[in-house]
């Protein structure tokens, strides 16, 4: 929707009122179904269990010795750090403790110790994107620099490698998912060394130095150097892939808001976040974050209760004519590829926020 600057109409003092009301109801429900439980059980299985898993893969590493067997090792490391990753996002939305302090630090070690990744960094960039997701000049997660996710940012003037690329974005989107594990670790570096408030600044710079330093030296230790480059390129490649694949269905492809336009709360968050329906298996494989709608709404609510406040969600939607988004995960990344395509073929109008919609809708019956 990029450069449109739809009328928006003020609502009326009590429809404001009305669709605060709304969400109120709604986390009256959920609450009363006991879903914002802390699920301690669940999380210290997960605890105990993410830095055994990094044990016993870096045992394995060195057992295996210097061989192209270790690729195989390289894999499964990418799968740990990923799960590892999506454990840590449940710290930072204070899903596992009451306390806030012990989810930091929680975050810290799964995040910087044993992933690579700055909680710090992540934080800041993730907090912006809960407040205002898709929303134009707010969400930091549709201003990428390399995919374009929104027609503003497709028809800003590029050198011609980029608008090649940008050209043929959708081809490319899963291919460059290979780097993504590497952007996630240099843009950790960044953000701890550079100017600016970034809290525990000196844990998180030990953290990460003895997780990065310390893991290249193992592998240069354990491995001929030719085989130590391949293996930290599957590594690396399949654990940005894996994050990518992940993430990239939960937004991508939904309305993207304007820059002057305001939503409740409700509203904001659902219709601008897309669910992928499966099985409990693909809960584990995407981390809960196939849940997209519920946890933006609840974004403390404890991973194993998003499936269960789905269908909650879902029916109260439906009763609020809001609209709740569930595909197939297949599917969803067919939307995803079609979407940021038409984007990169410099489409206008890619996709109409149901608000903006609806309030022209209204003012043309009304005019």
């Amino acid at each position: 929707m990029g450069g449109i600057r739809p009328t928006v109409h003020t609502r009326p003092r009590d429809d404001a009122v009305r669709a605060n009301s709304a969400f109120t109801e709604l986390a009256q429900q959920i609450r009363g179904l006991g879903l914002l439980r802390r699920r301690y059980g669940y999380y210290w299985t997960k605890l105990i269990a993410a830095p055994l898993a990094v044990a016993v893969c870096l045992i394995a590493f060195v057992w295996i010795g210097d061989t192209w067997w270790q690729l195989f090792t390289a894999a499964v490391l990418a799968i740990v750090f990923t799960q590892i990753a999506f454990l840590g996002h449940d710290a930072a939305h204070r899903q596992i403790f009451v306390s806030g302090r012990w989810n930091d630090w929680i975050s810290l070690v799964l995040g910087d110790l044993l992933v690579g990744m700055s909680y710090g960094w992540w934080q800041h960039k993730h907090t912006r994107h809960h407040a205002n997701p898709n929303k134009l000049g707010s969400d930091p997660d549709i201003e990428l620099p390399v995919i374009a996710v929104t027609a503003e940012t497709a028809a800003r003037r590029h050198s011609p490698p980029v608008a090649w690329l940008r050209a043929h974005q959708g081809l490319l989107f899963f291919p460059i998912l290979l780097f993504e594990g590497l952007s996630l670790h240099a843009s950790s570096v960044r953000r701890v060394v550079a100017k600016g408030r970034l809290e525990r600044r000196w844990a998180e710079i030990v953290f990460l130095s003895i997780r990065m330093i310390g893991y290249l030296v193992l592998v240069f230790i354990v491995l001929s150097p030719g085989i130590a480059f391949v293996f930290l390129a599957v590594q690396l490649g399949l654990f940005g892939f894996y994050m990518g694949i992940a993430f990239a269905p939960n937004h991508k492809g939904m309305p993207v808001v304007p820059r002057d336009m305001t939503l409740d709360f409700l509203r904001r968050q659902v219709l601008m976040s897309r669910n992928i329906r499966g099985s409990r298996f693909l809960d584990v494989a995407m981390g809960g974050l196939n849940y997209q709608v519920e946890h933006h709404l609840f974004p403390s609510m404890p991973r194993p209760q998003l499936r269960k406040a789905a269908p909650v969600v879902a029916a109260y939607c439906d009763e609020h004519d809001v609209r709740y988004t569930q595909v197939g995960l297949f599917a969803s990344y067919a939307i995803v590829v079609r979407y940021i395509n038409r984007v990169g073929l410099g489409e206008r109008d890619v996709f109409t926020c149901p608000l903006i919609e609806q309030r022209s809708l209204a003012g043309n019956s009304g005019g």
